[in-house]
């Protein structure tokens, strides 16, 4: 079958998730998605649940479902807005901070190997993601879906 680079990379993002969370279940017990809320959690910092949902493209309520876990295991603070009303702010426990880096300098230590080992330069790749990243966001938000 004839793939072209969009079905390629989608396929490849979809393996390296699949990758990340195998990783992160054997060694932290954490599934890569629940990594990804307190990493985006961490990157916002003090924030709404209504904020997070948007950053991750999920709805509110599987935010709530997923902060009320991450609350539990002592990983996210998650308490009423001071501002009022039903909104619930959601902050980093100092153990939910130190998960986060130990799980981003795994990956990022295997995610280095791995691009090692395909002959692709580390520095190009970055470059070049980089560069459509910001393509990608440059773009009006109307063509923000390029595919």
């Amino acid at each position: 079958m004839d793939h072209t680079l969009s079905f390629d990379l989608h396929a490849l993002t979809a393996r390296l998730d699949r990758s990340a969370d195998r990783l992160l279940q054997a060694e932290y017990n954490l599934s890569y998605r629940r990594f990804r809320t307190l990493l985006l959690v961490g990157e916002l910092g003090a924030t709404t649940q209504r904020a997070l949902a948007e950053r991750m493209g999920v709805t509110e309520p599987s935010v709530s479902r997923m902060a009320g876990t991450l609350a539990e295991t002592g990983l996210l603070d998650s308490r009423l807005d001071p501002a009022g009303g039903n909104r619930r702010r959601l902050n980093l426990t100092p153990a939910g901070k130190q998960l986060v880096e130990q799980c981003r300098e795994l990956l990022e230590r295997r995610f280095a190997d791995l691009v090692e080992r395909s002959g692709v330069p580390y520095a190009d790749y970055a470059r070049y993601t980089k560069l459509l990243m910001a393509a990608l966001d440059a773009a009006p938000s109307t063509d923000r879906t390029p595919l």
